[in-house]
């Protein structure tokens, strides 16, 4: 009887796409089932951000814009700690407003320097303004960012099998054509390894590992590409 309850009532767990199993000693007999993800999810905000975000594709330029933001600061740092500052980021560059990033002056970097929200890092602000300009001439020439980004893997995710995060690389070879490609276009804290980095966040990579059920989410359910890229 205890099955037919919770067949027909199919409750929503904690997080998207929880399920659910049996216990006599719950209400209805039901109680959220433990679900396996990737092991580095160690707090709430951390474990949203991997049942929601990282590893889904991603074709709007104002987020693209945002990751490479966010993944050239988190350059030398936990990925933890900036998604921890998004918030203050996203006051503080203006909603990651490109067009807004790319006007501003010494004035503008100045006061950066003194949001303790934020990574102070000189070199690093002076990056994000110099990449929001890099980043406006890439949409001029390429129509869009989105275009030009997932070109380096054929407008499709590459899905990986890893069953363990020691085989999951720091960079590829798709990620060192990208570094070279945008470092030749003038973008600055753009190695490999960052651009691996944003490949993972963006989904052009899916490098949640065969036992996480985003991995499985990701293989059957990912959106087909809005546009036929050429390999670069």
């Amino acid at each position: 009887m205890l099955a037919s309850v919770a067949e027909l009532l199919k409750p929503q767990g904690r997080f998207p796409g929880e399920q659910w199993l049996i216990s006599e000693g719950s209400m209805f007999g039901l109680m959220p089932a433990p679900k396996k993800r990737c092991p580095w999810g160690d707090d709430e905000l951390m474990i949203t951000y991997h049942d929601e975000e990282w590893g889904t594709p991603v074709h709007d330029d104002d987020l693209l814009f945002e990751h490479l933001v966010l993944d050239c600061m988190q350059a030398g740092l936990s990925w933890s700690t900036i998604l921890h500052k998004r918030e203050a980021f996203r006051r503080a560059f203006d909603g990651f407003d490109a067009r807004k990033v790319a006007r501003y002056d010494a004035r503008k970097l100045d006061s950066l320097l003194q949001d303790k929200g934020i990574v102070r890092n000189r070199q690093k602000i002076g990056a994000a303004v110099n990449n929001a300009q890099r980043f406006l001439e890439v949409q001029r020439e390429e129509g869009s960012f989105d275009s030009f980004l997932w070109g380096f893997v054929e407008g499709r995710t590459i899905h990986h099998s890893y069953s363990s995060f020691k085989q999951v690389p720091a960079s590829s070879p798709e990620s060192e054509r990208m570094s070279a490609a945008l470092r030749e276009r003038g973008f600055k804290f753009v190695g490999p390894t960052i651009c691996y980095a944003i490949m993972q966040a963006v989904g052009m990579v899916n490098d949640h590992l065969v036992e996480c059920y985003r991995h499985r989410e990701l293989l059957d359910h990912a959106p087909q590409p809005s546009h036929r890229s050429k390999m670069r």
